[in-house]
């Protein structure tokens, strides 16, 4: 998917909702379980539920990895299932080099036909060159995270008095273009957000934590909207496990229908 189809069916449907498939076959609704794939099942039926309301799905691959050739295939039908609609992000974090990296590359662009993947960028250029190389893919490169030890490494100061994060995101704006590469930056850090764009203007982001992890949606456009909107916020936890009963359909609607409205209502 283009940068320009991406603002397209951000504008059309006024929503920049990612729907984040972070599904752990212990969690979902019993009933789906005498389904021959009750992973695929459950993606499926979120995903009717939430289609109209959303622009994006992540599937966090850690989910699906964890259960071997199976999951890998469950992974397949659902990013085929998804279709050319909406955006599509495969949440590996891979980070390595040389021929593995076009390795990783082949297996999530070629096999997988996804449109993004996220990655981590600690081995520099070449680790993230590699995806750069098919045309409409994206690169999406960890830059800010939320967890509470992201203060070991990214906060850090250089001489100059630089954090380690600015640095490492005015560093891999450098290797692509707006065209081709975003940025990951939690939302339970939004004031930076501001910081960050005098970095990368206009970039897109990818922004989690909000909903569960207790992130601000208003404080996240207030901060880190361009004038292209370039915001993907991802909703996980908040919308998928909405329920775990019968009703988990149209709870998981109705959590994406009300971040959806929010949107809408902050965009205009």
């Amino acid at each position: 998917m283009t940068r320009q189809e991406l603002i397209q069916i951000i504008r059309e449907r006024k929503s920049f909702l990612c729907v984040g498939l972070d599904t752990d076959i212990e969690k979902i609704p019993a009933h789906l379980k005498t389904y021959d794939d009750p992973v695929f099942e459950f993606n499926r039926r979120i995903i009717d539920a939430t289609k109209e309301y959303c622009v994006a799905y992540k599937l966090n691959t850690a989910f699906f990895e964890s259960q071997g050739d199976r999951g890998w295939r469950t992974m397949k039908k659902t990013f085929d299932y998804i279709g050319d609609s909406h955006f599509t992000i495969a949440d590996a974090k891979r980070g390595d080099i040389g021929n593995t990296c076009d390795m990783y590359a082949k297996a999530f662009f070629k096999e997988m036909k996804v449109d993004s993947i996220t990655l981590a960028p600690y081995m520099g250029r070449d680790s993230v060159d590699p995806f750069l190389k098919y045309e409409n893919k994206w690169s999406i490169v960890l830059g800010l995270t939320s967890n509470p030890s992201a203060v070991d490494f990214q906060f850090e100061k250089d001489a100059g008095g630089t954090e380690l994060y600015k640095k490492v995101i005015a560093t891999a704006a450098t290797w692509g273009n707006m065209e081709n590469t975003m940025f990951v930056v939690g939302a339970t850090k939004a004031e930076m957000l501001a910081e960050i764009r005098k970095i990368i203007p206009d970039h897109f982001l990818l922004v989690p934590g909000v909903g569960a992890q207790g992130g601000s949606l208003s404080e996240v456009v207030k901060y880190g909207k361009n004038k292209d909107i370039g915001l993907l916020v991802n909703s996980s936890r908040g919308i998928i496990y909405a329920s775990n009963g019968e009703d988990f359909e149209e709870k998981a609607r109705f959590e994406a229908k009300k971040m959806a409205i929010e949107m809408a209502g902050l965009l205009t």
